[in-house]
């Protein structure tokens, strides 16, 4: 699957705890990336800037969904049940 351009739900569901530029402490989770331009585009798509999470994550219907907003769902929910999981673990 190629990503959908515009959709940016990668860039707002997950936190990030490696640092992104303009927010050397990562993002949390269900916030807004602020390299995420208006248009729902990663400004550091394909740059040695880009965090490899960032550069690691592909574009998969059972994570990604059929629309922009299946996606917010579905990669906000793995976000709150890896949290869970990752919590209840330790």
């Amino acid at each position: 699957m190629q990503c959908r351009v515009g959709c940016g739900a990668c860039c707002i569901a997950p936190s990030i705890s490696s640092a992104i530029p303009g927010m050397p402490n990562g993002k949390p989770a269900g916030q807004r990336c602020v390299q995420l331009n208006a248009q729902n585009q990663c400004l550091l798509f394909g740059l040695p800037e880009r965090p490899a999470v960032c550069s690691a994550f592909n574009a998969d219907e059972q994570v990604c969904g059929k629309t922009d907003s299946e996606a917010l769902q579905l990669l906000t929910w793995l976000e709150q049940v890896t949290t869970v999981s990752a919590a209840t673990s330790k």
